[in-house]
C-alpha cells in the first residue's frame, strides 16, 4: 500500500509531512502536494503530521477520494521533488476543510 494526498491539500499545501518523510517521496505543484507511490515505503509518518488531514493510506481513503491514487502517481512524475518544509499557501486556513476543490488544482 501507499499513502495518498487528497482533496483537502489543494490550496492549503502544508508541508509538515515533507519534513518527516524518510525517503523524500513528496512532489510539489503550484497549490498541491503528491506522494510518489513507487517511492513511498508506507511508514505512516506523514499522515499524522498533516494539519489538513489530507493524507490517507490507500485502503482507507474516504469515499469519493479514490481518483487521487492515480492523480498522485501521475503528478509525481511531472512535478519537482520537495524535501524541506515551506510556508503553506497564504489562504490555507480559509481553504482547509472546504470540500470538492479538485477544480482548483493547478497543474
Amino acid at each position: 500500500m501507499t499513502f495518498v494526498v487528497t482533496d483537502n491539500c489543494i490550496l492549503c499545501k502544508y508541508t509538515d509531512c515533507v519534513e518527516v518523510c524518510p525517503v523524500d517521496c513528496f512532489y510539489e505543484g503550484p497549490n498541491f502536494l503528491v506522494i510518489d507511490p513507487d517511492e513511498c515505503i508506507d511508514c505512516a509518518l506523514c499522515e499524522p503530521e498533516c494539519p489538513a488531514e489530507a493524507i490517507f493510506e490507500e485502503d482507507d481513503l474516504p469515499d469519493g477520494q479514490e481518483g487521487f491514487i492515480a492523480l498522485n502517481a501521475e503528478l509525481a512524475q511531472k512535478w519537482d521533488n520537495i524535501t524541506e518544509m515551506k510556508d503553506p499557501m497564504p489562504e490555507a486556513k480559509k481553504w482547509d476543510g472546504v470540500k470538492n476543490k479538485l477544480d482548483k488544482l493547478e497543474r
